[in-house]
């Protein structure tokens, strides 16, 4: 962040942006002042979304490692309609996180969809990844999937499988806006 603002801080002389040093200089302001403006907005954005996310989904924000990213885009993906999602399934479709077989002979194993929401996907895989570092149920399936002979692909399909189980069943309760009048 200190190159950042050093960087916006420059004064190149644009009499010479001929010169590849100034021009280089002359760039690389805009760009650090374009990011600093950037981040500034995404500070305002993230305070005007938390209190709605924790409105709209506090039982998601008190699960382990779904944060307010996270939540608001489980949000997104519901849309204004979370009652057309009928089973635990049809919401994994949606997320993108449905197994589907990939067997061959005798082996006998799944492999995510790669249809659905992508970003919903990404959020949950993020979620899979904290849970996988930080909660230690999820450390002990990890272990005892390891030891079954799964790979690390296959176990974090599985999780994030179960977290979307779990999120379907937090969010079976219809959310609705606050109305303004």
């Amino acid at each position: 962040m200190q190159l950042l603002r050093t960087c916006a801080g420059w004064r190149p002389d644009t009499v010479g942006f001929r010169d590849p040093v100034i021009a280089t200089r002359i760039a690389l302001k805009s760009l650090a002042r374009r990011i600093l403006e950037l981040n500034d907005e995404i500070a305002n954005l993230d305070e005007l979304i938390t209190p709605l996310v924790a409105e709209l989904a506090p039982q998601l924000l008190a699960r382990p490692c779904i944060g307010v990213e996270i939540a608001g885009q489980i949000l997104v993906t519901l849309g204004d309609n979370p009652a057309r999602i009928r089973t635990e399934a049809a919401f994994a479709m949606l997320c993108g996180v449905a197994p589907l077989p990939a067997s061959s002979g005798k082996t006998q194993r799944h492999r995510l969809n790669r249809g659905g929401d992508r970003q919903a996907n990404r959020a949950l895989h993020m979620a899979a990844i904290s849970r996988m570092r930080i909660d230690a149920q999820t450390k002990a399936y990890v272990a005892r999937k390891t030891a079954q002979g799964h790979s690390k692909l296959e176990i974090i399909r599985c999780i994030k499988r179960y977290l979307a189980r779990e999120i379907y069943h937090l969010m079976r309760e219809p959310t609705t806006l606050p109305r303004t009048t």
